[in-house]
């Protein structure tokens, strides 16, 4: 009956791991331009928008890290009036940013 419990307990422990293991790897975020790939489409979220505005900048020389952009909306809002004329940023920075013209 113990010989049992320690197999039956290898075994459970074996599956675990093996479930267990693929998780993690399987629940990270992957962005392209902008927009996260899910299940082979692009699909526009704020999270992968903020990454894509952040490596932008970065090619316009500013020194700005992720983390800043996505838990401080001023600077978002600071870097947007450096690069939001970009037109691969102006659809991220048009919520920031003041409207220009009469209405």
């Amino acid at each position: 009956m113990a010989r049992f419990k320690t197999v039956l307990a290898g075994i459970l422990v074996g599956a675990g791991a093996a479930a267990g293991g693929t998780g993690p790897a399987d629940a990270r975020v992957v962005c392209k331009d902008g927009y996260r790939v899910l299940k082979g489409q692009l699909l526009g979220t704020p999270y992968c928008q903020d990454l894509y505005l952040v490596q932008v900048g970065r090619e316009f020389g500013v020194t700005v890290s992720a983390r800043e952009i996505l838990n401080n909306p001023n600077s978002k809002r600071e870097l947007c009036q450096f690069i939001g004329w970009d037109i691969r940023v102006q659809h991220i920075c048009e919520p920031v940013l003041p409207r220009r013209g009469p209405f």
